[in-house]
């Protein structure tokens, strides 16, 4: 395998595992920082810090790419993931046939379903290989959190909002990293858990809305669609519950200014969210996702200072 063939393979599989769009990593990883940081009371340990990082980056490239296996007679027909690397055209048979056998051939996605498996579960493997450094409960609920990320690209066929199973899935470092730290999940767990439910729920609806006219073509099931009219009421409420839920954790763990300043700059950022999607413009409505890391590094930049400084 020649330089130009390796470095095009290798770009394949970035974008595959959508390394070239940390977004989903960044919202993966700040609601398991917050809970690192609560479960060892300021003061994680590193090696620990490191392992659930690094695991985040692996599993959230594993789920990218069974998305994408899943989807991939989907992704042709909808205009923002036509050209992700599994996607195939949505020609007919009949289309296709008339195409000469150097046309089909450009047709066919740039890597094969089984390359992409091998992938998906060889990014797995690495991140089981880092969870066997901790503790066994903590082993035990990998087992759910791997079920979790490869089930939910199949659940958009039949829940009338996927996005809340995505935000089941995506929370699961939560119990995860306190089951690490202190070997128990307890209730501020399952709140905080609660709470980062409801985030992924609104920012995952401001993603499936800029998705939802294809969506509806290609018979594929969203919150957006689910909520219809209401998807911004629906969106605000979910990043109410959020605040709610963050303030009371605040309240119950004695925390001081620093945590609600950072849960201000927080409510600020949700109200420009409501700015971004109240008209439904679809690129607003795609910039109102991705600043969603900026809500969840204000509250861990808030919740860390609030521990550095007591």
């Amino acid at each position: 395998m020649n330089a130009k063939i390796l470095a095009n393979k290798l770009n394949t599989y970035e974008r595959l595992m959508r390394l070239d769009k940390p977004i989903g990593i960044l919202l993966l990883l700040w609601p398991t920082l917050w809970a690192l940081w609560i479960a060892s009371n300021g003061k994680p340990d590193w090696i620990m810090l490191m392992i659930f990082i690094t695991g985040t980056v692996l599993m959230r490239s594993s789920g990218c790419v069974m998305n994408d296996i899943a989807d991939r007679k989907y992704d042709g027909q909808v205009e923002r993931t036509k050209n992700r690397p599994l996607a195939i055209s949505d020609l007919t048979i009949s289309e296709k046939s008339e195409k000469s056998e150097k046309s089909e051939k450009s047709e066919k996605s740039e890597v094969s379903v089984k390359e992409a498996y091998l992938l998906a579960i060889g990014l797995a493997l690495l991140a089981f290989c880092l969870v066997l450094q901790l503790n066994q409960k903590t082993i035990f609920l990998s087992f759910a959190a791997l079920f979790l990320a490869f089930t939910y690209p199949f659940t958009k066929r039949f829940l009338a909002i996927p996005q809340a199973y995505l935000g089941i899935a995506f929370g699961f470092g939560i119990p995860m990293a306190f089951a690490a730290v202190t070997n128990h999940v307890p209730a501020i767990a399952w709140v905080l858990f609660a709470a980062n439910l409801f985030w992924t729920i609104a920012y995952d609806t401001e993603y499936a809305m800029v998705d939802r006219e294809d969506d509806l073509k290609i018979g594929i099931q969203s919150s957006a669609i689910f909520f219809g009219r209401a998807d911004v009421m629906a969106v605000m409420i979910c990043y109410g519950l959020l605040l709610i839920l963050m303030l009371g954790i605040g309240r119950f763990l004695v925390f001081g200014l620093y945590f609600y300043i950072g849960l201000t700059v927080a409510f600020i950022l949700v109200y420009q969210q409501y700015t971004f999607i109240k008209l439904r413009n679809k690129a607003n409505c795609f910039k109102a996702f991705l600043h969603n890391n900026w809500i969840g590094l204000a509250i861990f930049i808030g919740l860390a200072s609030d521990y550095f400084f007591k």
